[in-house]
């Protein structure tokens, strides 16, 4: 991981604010599942970013969190200072345009969990012909390849490429998009030629990403903004062929994992109670595969697809 999360008080935070000056900073409001992220910059790159990267919420709308993405030569690179209180969050030096989106996620993501019984899931998740599966896993896994490469299916549907919320709603598990356009690498075509139409008109950051509007290559009506859940699938480069877990297996295996995603802004005891709640109802709801990945991305994605299909046999 690239940055560590130094939880502050709101002294420190009102400390922090007092010594910008708000004249030199450009504003986004975006609306991420119905919160309104305020980002303050003073980076014209990262307000652009930001701004195609999420949906448009209305300036006149107040925010439920704020996103401070700074230059500050007090600090190292990839600092991040977050005060759960009043939900702001403070980034100095970032040099990856990834951690930034990945951050206002996860700082919606804690606003809705505390008091809305949402939560957030670091993956990727697909609808096909109407019934929602989640690729999940850890870094290098290939879960972005794979993902690409389910949406060369018409039949595929897009809901998130990285990052979803759901909730639980009697015996079915919804799960919510969460970003607008999506952040991919320029590599992409190497694992799916298909795809190079879209990266050639897309503006690269240093990093080799850019935000781009999907609905270019597969078609607007396959961007779906929700999906039920039936299934999540576990990549992994660590096993062998597919096998399924109980409720408490993929429980454990996410709990250890700290569920895939390292950007959780707050792990207190409390929220580990919270998260492993959520993910209880989650886990009794669907069906969960731990998935071996297998030599090349056109192996890999055919046993998916006979899973999601109905066609493999576990």
């Amino acid at each position: 991981m690239g940055y560590d999360i130094v939880l502050i008080d709101s002294a420190e935070k009102d400390s922090l604010l007092a010594a910008l000056n708000h004249s030199k900073l450009y504003e986004v409001r975006s609306e991420i599942y119905g919160c309104c992220i305020k980002l303050l910059t003073d980076s014209n790159a990262v307000r652009l970013r930001f701004s195609e990267n999420f949906f448009f919420a209305s300036q006149s709308i107040r925010s439920h969190g704020r996103l401070f993405v700074l230059h500050n030569a007090a600090f190292p690179e990839n600092a991040v200072r977050y005060d759960p209180i009043s939900k702001t969050v403070f980034l100095f030096n970032m040099t990856y345009y990834g951690w930034i989106k990945s951050i206002a996620l996860a700082l919606a993501g804690d606003i809705l969990e505390d008091g809305h019984g949402i939560a957030s899931c670091h993956g990727a998740c697909l609808d096909r012909r109407g019934e929602g599966f989640a690729i999940v896993g850890t870094s290098g896994a290939g879960k972005t390849t794979q993902t690409y490469g389910f949406l060369l299916d018409p039949a595929i549907r897009a809901i998130a490429d990285d990052w979803f919320f759901f909730r639980i709603f009697g015996d079915e598990a919804l799960a919510y998009s969460s970003e607008k356009n999506f952040y991919i690498r320029s590599d992409l075509a190497a694992a799916w030629p298909e795809f190079a139409p879209l990266l050639e008109r897309s503006d690269y950051d240093a990093e080799g990403r850019a935000v781009v509007d999907l609905r270019w290559a597969i078609g607007k009506g396959r961007i779906f903004p929700l999906t039920t859940l039936r299934r999540i699938l576990v990549l992994t480069p660590d096993a062998e062929g597919v096998r399924r877990l109980s409720t408490e297996e993929a429980l454990f295996l996410l709990e250890t994992n700290s569920y895939f995603n390292p950007h959780l802004l707050v792990k207190s005891g409390y929220k580990a109670q919270l998260r492993q709640q959520y993910y209880r109802q989650l886990l009794e709801r669907v069906e969960v595969l731990l998935v071996g990945r297998k030599g090349t991305p056109v192996e890999t994605l055919a046993v998916l697809e006979e899973i999601i299909e109905g066609k493999y046999t576990v």
